[in-house]
């Protein structure tokens, strides 16, 4: 009898341990899909940004079509994903304003163009170029 409640407090114990403790529940309830989340810049090759108003923004479409800022120059391109991850952005093309900082915006095109995985993790989304992180990206609001 007493083998029978001491197996049963510890079945319990583990599962409550297991389902309270488990952070991956808590990130996947966080994340946001790539498409139809608006992405901003937070940070690029290892130095946080802290970007204004709509400047540094991403938004993937479901036609296979990117939209977006840089510092100040509007964005589009084209991209693909695979179920793994692999995320590829082609054919980038923007408008030509002067702006205030165009090396950075400069730098974050790029970026841009050199990508080659995502992941997700909780709000953020983090972009790889051959397992290198050179971006994370933060939701913004969603379409």
């Amino acid at each position: 009898m007493k083998r029978t409640i001491l197996f049963f407090l510890t079945a319990i114990i583990i599962t409550s341990t297991c389902v309270c403790c488990c952070n991956c529940r808590s990130h996947a309830k966080l994340a946001r899909p790539l498409v139809g989340t608006q992405w901003q810049l937070v940070q690029i090759m290892g130095r946080d940004v802290t970007p204004t108003g709509e400047s540094y923004t991403l938004l993937f479409h479901a036609d296979g079509t990117i939209t977006g800022v840089g510092d100040c120059n509007r964005l589009t391109a084209t991209y693909s994903v695979t179920e793994s991850r692999a995320l590829k952005i082609e054919n980038l093309g923007a408008t030509r304003r002067l702006c205030p900082d165009f090396e950075a915006e400069n730098a974050y095109f790029d970026m841009l163009e050199g990508v080659t995985h995502y992941e997700m993790d909780a709000a953020n989304m983090l972009l790889l170029s051959d397992g290198t992180l050179v971006a994370i990206m933060k939701a913004v609001n969603e379409e």
